[in-house]
């Protein structure tokens, strides 16, 4: 997430894919609004012509798990047509860099992979370097060998022709896309790209927004004012629990969970440290230990010290995916004895729910904490069950709402804003922070009493006062850090116990504490810094650095140093985020990515400063995928990969059971509404919202509707390889069939939220999908799946 939302209104162009912010994310709209009011042009992609298409200037309709063949379109058109920005190009992205002579790409498959474990070997993508370890380049980006000519090479088969083909956009409203949206490789112009769920659930959604970012990198638009990818959360603090380590491969502030091959502290830092072997890379994340030494101390303070590796031996290490899928796989296997879900419904938000209710069925205990039942805390009531056949215990916590409770929230733009409690939450509900700490005191207790490895438990630091619940500014401040002991950092003495300035003052040798070293400097010695309401505007493009506070050290857009030329002066002074200051020997406007003056000075650094190499990544040798994304068809596809002979994503096994085009011959993708909200629990519980969307629906062209002998409000069974559902039709000239490979396709799409539970009751969509997903990321792909659709089914 680069920008913010109120920065969207600089756009000269937005493209809004896998992305309805018209609908889901309402106030981010407001934004497009006021860019389009000043002239800007609004682009909607989407397989369906939704809320936001309604709005756009132009609407390229395409297939669901086709984006990297529409994106991979759009590179080919400006490197054919040389519209990129090339200055910044050759100035700030590995462009010029030389790969090494082992890295090969041929029909669907780059050099190096393994077909009986799925996997690469990555050792032949890397950079050809000299004897000092230092990437070879060439800057006139002309030697065969540099990432550029083997991006125009891999691209080259991209044509306008192919795309269409693939992704079934019609080739006059793809021209005017890529009019519209190549044009803004120039300094005095911006765009944005506005995504969502819609591009990252599938089983190469990472390399999804890895094509979104090697196209606005090509283009300039990135650390500019009106640029950026902006990833549209779903929910309030969705940025802030990913930053806090909601996914199981990572720790706060995204430090990487230890493997169990990480035997002591020194062979981790050694693997997770990046270094740098060009002088003018700020390689920030070379300051990785004391980000984690800090993080050992906020988890375990006075036992953690530097003789006992500051207890890294107590952290859990990681042995294998524990990723959503894997865990419901071993759910369904017996693999667990209980479980506890907080804020989450897996049997109505999962994929291929049918299959992880039925493991539910062989847990012994269930703790659920939500405002109101879930489906999975009831998952023994589920029609088609007798409970008496069920042996689970199950305790349902009633939890406070996000307005009946203290604390920070982190919206899209990462600025983390606090709340405050408006009213006591009704009966016995409690808020999360008193659910966890009263978990913790009971485990505690009983690992005081004995028990293997108790240590963990009972050496956690856990000091938030002794309150009816956690005191939470204390967490805030623990999260910020603080000093253990007087310390003298950049020239200055802190004593024991003041709060650290920023993360620029975290030590690794045990002085400092922070429970998340990218939110030092949200809670320090000058107060709540995430609780300010300033106003003030001091740069003119409402950034507003004295509202609440912006993880990086307040930064309102990262990577802003690439914003300016080698000089430090702005491509486009109309819109100035930073600038350089002779005089002064400083930066002027947002909090600058790190303080080094421009790159021409001789104590300059690259303005990419969290890669190693200081140069953003057009060629990303670190996936599991490939360095460059690559058209592959998701994993229930009607059509054959019309790039390759490799039909999926290679680095994602095969699962058992997927649907075949003759049995189910229509495209099935999943999508939000607004009147609901996630996994519904709570908006199907609010009657007037149950009124507005009472019906599970599945929303189908007039075409295919005809075509079944279907009306508007008829009941019908949807069915794919998982199981099956009932939902009413809703005819519409919102999805129409697509022209792909020279035949014509329908499509239909369902929404996510309904459940069996609740004053509106229906079927959940993720019967149907499919238990794979992203070789990255691993969420599940619920976007693309096959299905059929006959008529009739039960009344709802």
């Amino acid at each position: 997430m680069t920008n913010h939302w109120n920065d969207i209104q600089h756009s000269d162009v937005i493209l809004a894919i896998g992305s309805n912010p018209a609908e889901n994310h309402p106030i981010s709209f407001k934004y497009i609004e006021k860019a389009m009011e000043k002239g800007g042009t609004l682009i909607s992609v989407d397989p369906r012509y939704t809320r936001t298409s309604s709005k756009a200037d132009l609407y390229a309709q395409l297939r669901p798990g086709t984006d990297i063949a529409f994106i991979g379109g759009m590179i080919n058109y400006v490197l054919q047509n040389d519209l990129i920005h090339r200055d910044y190009v050759v100035a700030y992205t590995n462009a010029s860099f030389i790969i090494g002579d082992g890295y090969e790409f041929g029909d669907g498959l780059f050099s190096g992979y393994n077909a009986e474990t799925f996997t690469y070997d990555k050792s032949s993508w890397k950079y050809k370097e000299d004897a000092a370890g230092k990437p070879l380049r060439d800057m006139t980006l002309q030697d065969p060998r540099c990432v550029y000519q083997l991006l125009k090479t891999h691209y080259s088969r991209y044509t306008v022709e192919k795309a269409c083909e693939i992704t079934g956009t019609d080739p006059q409203a793809y021209e005017n896309v890529l009019k519209a949206y190549c044009a803004t490789g120039r300094p005095d112009k911006s765009a944005t790209i506005m995504y969502a769920m819609g591009t990252t659930q599938h089983t190469y959604g990472t390399q999804n927004v890895r094509s979104y970012a090697m196209l606005q990198l090509l283009l300039g638009n990135i650390g500019i004012a009106g640029g950026g990818i902006n990833a549209l959360r779903g929910e309030s603090n969705v940025q802030g629990s990913t930053d806090y380590a909601l996914l199981f491969h990572i720790l706060p502030g995204y430090l990487k969970l230890p493997e169990f091959t990480d035997v002591d502290l020194a062979t981790y830092l050694e693997k997770v440290t990046p270094k740098a072997t060009d002088e003018k890379s700020a390689n920030w994340w070379s300051n990785y230990p004391k980000y984690m030494v800090s993080l050992l101390k906020a988890y375990y303070g006075e036992h953690a010290t530097e003789e006992n590796n500051f207890c890294y031996d107590y952290l859990a290490k990681r042995s294998g995916n524990y990723s959503f899928i894997k865990l419901m796989d071993r759910l369904q296997a017996g693999g667990f004895e209980g479980m506890v879900c907080m804020g989450t419904n897996p049997i109505v938000g999962g994929p291929d729910t049918n299959s992880i209710s039925s493991g539910m069925d062989k847990l012994k205990w269930l703790v659920a904490a939500d405002l109101w039942e879930t489906e999975s805390s009831i998952f023994w009531k589920r029609p088609g069950v007798d409970p008496k056949t069920i042996d689970t215990e199950v305790f349902l916590l009633p939890a406070a709402s996000s307005v009946e409770k203290q604390g920070s929230i982190s919206n899209s733009g990462r600025w983390a804003q606090w709340r405050y409690k408006a009213v006591d939450p009704p009966g016995d509900a409690e808020s999360d922070a008193f659910i966890v700490e009263q978990m913790f005191k009971a485990v505690k207790a009983q690992y005081k009493k004995g028990g293997v490895f108790p240590e963990p438990i009972v050496n956690l630091s856990w000091n938030y006062g002794n309150g009816h619940e956690p005191d939470i500014e204390l967490v805030a401040k623990e999260c910020n850090g603080y000093f253990t002991r007087d310390t003298m950092v950049k020239d200055k003495l802190f004593k024991a116990g003041q709060q650290v300035p920023s993360f620029a003052f975290l030590q690794a040798d045990g002085s400092t504490v922070s429970g998340n070293w990218i939110y030092a400097g949200s809670f320090t010695d000058d107060g709540n810094m995430m609780a300010r309401r300033g106003q003030e505007d001091p740069t003119g493009l409402e950034m507003y650095p004295k509202w609440s506070w912006s993880w990086p050290v307040n930064r309102r857009i990262v990577y802003n140093r690439a914003s300016v030329d080698l000089d430090g002066a702005p491509w486009n002074p109309k819109r100035t985020v930073i600038a350089w200051n002779d005089a002064t020997g400083k930066w002027e406007g947002d909090v600058p990515d790190g303080p080094w003056p421009p790159m021409n000075k001789s104590d300059g650094r690259y303005p990419f400063i969290m890669i190693a190499e200081g140069y953003a990544r057009l060629y990303a040798a670190s996936l599991n995928d490939g360095p460059f994304p690559e058209h592959y068809e998701p994993m229930e596809s009607p059509v054959g990969n019309m790039m390759s002979t490799q039909q999926c994503n290679p680095a994602v096994p095969t699962p058992k059971g997927l649907g075949k085009v003759e049995q189910y011959p229509f495209i099935g993708t999943t999508y939000r509404v607004s009147e609901h909200w996630q996994a519904g629990a709570m908006t199907r519980n609010l009657p007037w919202l149950v009124e507005l969307v009472p019906d599970m629906f599945v929303e189908m062209s007039q075409e295919l509707a005809a075509a079944k002998g279907l009306k508007n409000g008829d009941m019908v069974t949807v069915s794919s390889e998982r199981g099956k559902i009932q939902a009413r039709a809703l005819v519409t000239a919102r999805i129409k069939p697509l022209r792909v490979g020279g035949k014509m396709m329908e499509q239909v799409g369902l929404p996510w939220h309904f459940g069996f539970t609740g004053l509106a009751k229906g079927d959940s969509a993720n019967v149907l999908t499919t238990a794979v997903g992203c070789a990255n990321s691993f969420i599940p792909e619920y976007k693309a799946f096959l299905c059929n659709i006959e008529k009739g089914g039960n009344k709802a």
